[in-house]
């Protein structure tokens, strides 16, 4: 069963599954800590590259099944228009000033 986006705990996590969902890159960017970090499938990644490639330019979104950790650890659905739908895990790192510092990603 989904959890609605308004729903998540962590307000960092909620805001990215918002600005993905939405496709706004700015929003997106906006979120990030400067210097922030990402992995996916356990291989770092340049994040500016990823996100173009994984969620803008693709038509990312995802629809979140479960959280954890206080809502920073997801499992979700995530499709793009390269890859079709994923069952994909996501963990995030969150700064005291409420940016997101990394977040890694893979295949569930």
């Amino acid at each position: 069963m989904t959890i609605q986006t308004a729903k998540l705990s962590d307000p960092a996590v909620r805001a990215f599954v918002n600005a993905v969902n939405s496709h706004d890159r700015e929003g997106f960017l906006h979120l990030l800590a400067p210097g922030a970090t990402m992995s996916d499938d356990g291989a770092e990644r340049d994040l500016a590259e990823w996100i173009e490639q994984e969620i803008f330019s693709t038509h990312g979104h995802m629809e979140v099944d479960n959280e954890s950790n206080g809502g920073r650890c997801l499992l979700a659905r995530y499709r793009n228009d390269t890859w079709g739908e994923m069952r994909t895990r996501w963990s995030f790192v969150v700064t005291d000033d409420g940016r997101i510092s990394r977040f890694e990603t893979g295949q569930a």
